[in-house]
């Protein structure tokens, strides 16, 4: 009896010693994350499950999807030196096109905002989603570290979610502004180049290093058009009024320029 006790009591030591990763990676995700994320107490996920302010990203990616033509060059690119494929499902910038849109809402262009309160960080239960103060804070998901629950897909507030499922591996991902990008020989991050910027056929994406206004996408969404661009007919620029409508309608305000 005496050893019979002993042989559960071992049993019973070894199933403690299961860490919380073991649990999650073997089937707990549904059950456990939220109450994982609720009582995480390992240091670095208590660093970024706080309220404490996060340091701010030093770099972001801005667009004009008036100038974007939907080749989808950036994703491709993207896939391309993070994966060494190019499949536009595992590309981090996303474009959407609406083919019964109309111009210029028939195009969204949406790359990693890297918020500067990111929510994927927040909820992050394991800490795979983190501020890397290496790489000048930019907001990163680690593949290794990431056990595919999900949470970050389903918390983050814009639409489509910034953060993209990779079906290949089964882990989250999003944008590190080309920090890590095995497949391609330059430097990236803030100070250095990413793929989708570089290689845009007419320079609709543009890096800064300033935060844009985080009401929604609003900051991100900037004119990126020199005056050449007007010869094409869009004649949004400031500098320019817009001409009245066929069949009459407001009349220029007093002192406009014609349109050359």
């Amino acid at each position: 009896m005496l050893g019979g006790r002993k042989a559960d009591s071992d049993e019973a030591a070894a199933k403690k010693k299961y860490s919380r990763r073991d649990f999650l990676a073997t089937g707990g995700v549904a059950v456990a994350a939220p109450a994982i994320i609720a009582t995480a107490t390992s240091a670095a996920d208590a660093a970024q499950s706080t309220g404490a302010a996060l340091a701010p990203s030093q770099g972001y990616i801005v667009f004009d999807s008036r100038k974007c033509i939907g080749c989808t060059t950036c994703m491709l690119s993207c896939s391309l030196t993070h994966y060494g494929e190019q499949n536009l499902s595992l590309a981090r910038i996303q474009l959407i096109q609406d083919f019964f849109g109309k111009f210029p809402n028939d195009l969204t262009v949406a790359p990693c905002r890297q918020c500067v309160e990111p929510v994927c960080v927040r909820v992050c239960p394991v800490g795979a989603a983190h501020v890397d103060a290496a790489n000048g804070n930019v907001r990163v998901i680690d593949e290794g570290k990431c056990i595919g629950c999900r949470i970050c897909l389903q918390m983050c507030p814009q639409q489509p979610r910034r953060t993209v499922w990779n079906s290949k591996s089964n882990k989250s991902s999003k944008c590190d502004l080309c920090i890590n990008t095995p497949h391609w020989n330059e430097k990236g991050g803030p100070g250095g180049k990413q793929a989708c910027v570089e290689v845009c056929p007419v320079r609709a994406l543009k890096f800064v290093a300033d935060a844009p206004n985080q009401e929604e996408t609003n900051g991100y969404q900037v004119n990126l058009r020199n005056d050449h661009w007007l010869r094409l007919g869009l004649v949004d620029d400031s500098r320019q009024p817009m001409p009245p409508p066929l069949g009459g309608g407001a009349k220029p305000k007093a002192g406009a320029k014609p349109k050359a």
